[in-house]
């Protein structure tokens, strides 16, 4: 067995569930405090949770990061996408510089964002990306399979222990996000295994695609299913979740499929951004069902693969905005909310401090 593989094999072992005393306990402050009761609705909802997590009803988000997972993807060579892969390492440099979307957003919200290559093409230059390449891009799933199943386990061994380095050094909050060319459609080639859907209802247009772009990009998930034995003939390889992410998945899914469970071994909160991430979630969830109590939905991305993500995690979102643009993004623009929330949690005076009458649960 290798060290990734051991690594692999003692994170889920230290995977248990979330609190549920504590939980209880946060609910019980929030309808103690003087307002309609949840009238917060699911911003409440993410409190409990993450007191359930943290394991006390004090909890907190001090200190959060995006670990951002960079990647390429062979698949782009079916021309799939409307930007060339060189776009991959560009934006992650960028993200070094501090000069992309999500680091842009990060400068008022208390937001670490740690850039990663984890398999593009090339190595970025930026001294603040940190270059951990398990292979340079992934092959084309057109035309066989993205990776070898052992590169897989590597790629989500690296996604833990950034996540058991954010740990170590106080983190309270993971929020998981990606840049890679083309994983729109790895990720949607992944949701046609994982939920047994038709390519045609869970490929979107991604960054961007014309019509005939987007049934080229349907025809290319067709045939990647297909090719590498998960389509509706081979049931019994969509029940396993490494062979998925190996054979039609990518370096920047199994990397985040890593922090998801890493997040959960060692009671970090981690929330998912969008269908990329999402497919990550499940994925972690396949591996370690206990994990599902550490993952948090942030917003509702517009691509057609998400509600079916949404449902098989049993979460909902908190922001409807229509948002697809990746790099933790979604996520990011949640924490505001989350940190209005915590501002009531902790603020607001009790019934009898405000001398209102307490409401009542009515059945």
């Amino acid at each position: 067995m290798t060290e990734d593989e051991v690594l692999l094999q003692e994170t889920i072992r230290k995977i248990r569930p979330a609190d549920p005393v504590m939980k209880e306990k946060a609910w019980a402050h929030w309808d103690s405090l003087c307002k309609p009761l949840r009238g917060f609705g699911r911003l409440e909802e993410m409190i409990v949770r993450l007191a359930g997590v943290q394991r006390t009803d004090r909890p907190h988000l001090s200190r959060r990061a995006a670990v951002i997972m960079g990647a390429d993807n062979g698949v782009v060579a079916e021309g799939i996408s409307q930007c060339s892969s060189d776009v991959t390492l560009q934006v992650l440099n960028n993200m070094g510089e501090g000069i992309s979307s999500v680091c842009v957003m990060s400068r008022i919200l208390n937001l670490d964002v740690l850039p990663v290559n984890i398999g593009m093409n090339s190595n970025a230059q930026h001294p603040r990306v940190r270059n951990i390449p398990v292979r340079f891009g992934t092959g084309n799933i057109a035309q066989g399979p993205a990776m070898t199943r052992e590169e897989c386990i590597s790629s989500i061994a690296a996604g833990i222990r950034m996540a058991d380095e954010c740990a170590q050094e106080g983190y309270d909050l993971i929020i998981t996000g990606e840049m890679g060319i083309g994983n729109t459609t790895t990720s949607a080639a992944c949701a046609c295994a994982l939920f047994g859907a038709a390519p045609e209802t869970v490929t979107g247009r991604g960054a961007g695609l014309s019509g005939e772009g987007l049934s080229r990009k349907i025809r290319v998930v067709e045939k990647a299913l297909e090719v590498n034995e998960l389509d509706a003939s081979h049931p019994e390889n969509r029940r396993d979740p490494l062979l998925i992410c190996s054979r039609v998945g990518g370096l920047d899914i199994a990397g985040m499929t890593g922090c998801f469970l890493g997040g959960a071994a060692n009671g970090t909160a981690v929330w998912i951004d969008g269908v990329i991430s999402g497919i990550s979630a499940c994925l972690a969830v396949m591996l370690c069902p206990e994990s599902a109590d550490y993952m948090f939905a942030t917003h509702a991305t517009s691509e057609p693969a998400g509600k079916l993500i949404m449902e098989r995690l049993g979460l909902e979102p908190v922001l409807y905005a229509g948002m697809h643009l990746g790099e933790g993004t979604g996520a990011a623009a949640v924490l505001p909310l989350a940190d209005q929330a915590l501002n009531v949690y902790y603020g607001l005076p009790r019934f009898a401090e405000g001398n209102v009458e307490p409401y009542q649960h009515l059945k």
